[in-house]
């Protein structure tokens, strides 16, 4: 299953993604520079935020969770 995930200001009552929930997730332009876990999901109960370098392969993993990153845009 894949999820994208848009920069987003997150508060408790809002509809966000939960952290690691998934293992697969694709980016899209806006989402640069790639973090994990990203803008849009919940940071209670995740690790410590990383940056990923995704532009030169399309692709990055997250060293703490093994969340897949897929970049859906062109790659500059």
């Amino acid at each position: 299953m894949e999820t994208s995930v848009r920069a987003r200001a997150g508060t408790v009552d809002q509809n966000l993604i939960q952290a690691n929930a998934q293992h697969r997730y694709e980016v899209r332009p806006n989402d640069i520079p790639l973090s994990c876990p990203m803008p849009g999901m919940y940071l209670w109960n995740s690790h410590p935020k990383v940056y990923l370098p995704i532009r030169e392969t399309g692709e990055a993993k997250c060293p703490y969770c093994g969340a897949e990153y897929y970049f859906a845009g062109k790659k500059d």
